[in-house]
């Protein structure tokens, strides 16, 4: 009966290493897989942030192109060509404050103010002024949008 424990507790005793060798080998295999995870997803973050720079610098050099046709070297036709949207936008905005001042030259004779207002501001004037502001503000919102969007 001894002999046949002595058998036992030796085999038993026997596979106890092997046992640890296949625990510490799982968990070996374990850790390089977590290593592995954390490489590709630092490749993924790499490679991302190299578009996001590429992205970036095909910006850059889109608005290089475009102001490069922008610029003739004379002083003079620079100047005018940069200055046709905003004399343009001044001018539309003097003619607009022109009607709007010979309306109220029209029916200033009328004492009560919100009979005015509603007179000279009307929905048209509202949708012109939106127009207006969400044009000049609103691409610049959209386009800081955008480049979050692409992050």
């Amino acid at each position: 009966m001894i002999t046949l424990l002595a058998s036992l507790v030796g085999f038993i005793s026997s596979i106890i290493p092997e046992v640890f060798k296949v625990v510490s080998d799982k968990n070996d295999k374990k850790h390089e897989l977590e290593i592995m995870d954390r490489q590709i997803a630092f490749a993924k973050n790499k490679i991302s942030s190299r578009l996001e720079e590429i992205s970036s610098y095909a910006d850059i050099e889109e608005s290089k192109s475009i102001y490069k046709t922008f610029r003739s070297g004379n002083f003079l036709i620079d100047a005018l060509n940069a200055s046709v949207r905003p004399v343009l936008a001044y001018a539309f905005f003097g003619l607009y404050a022109i009607v709007k001042y010979f309306q109220f030259q029209i029916i200033h004779t009328i004492s009560d103010l919100q009979i005015i207002l509603t007179t000279i501001w009307t929905e048209d004037d509202q949708a012109i002024f939106a127009g207006i502001i969400s044009f000049y503000f609103g691409q610049r919102a959209l386009s800081k949008i955008m480049s979050f969007k692409k992050r």
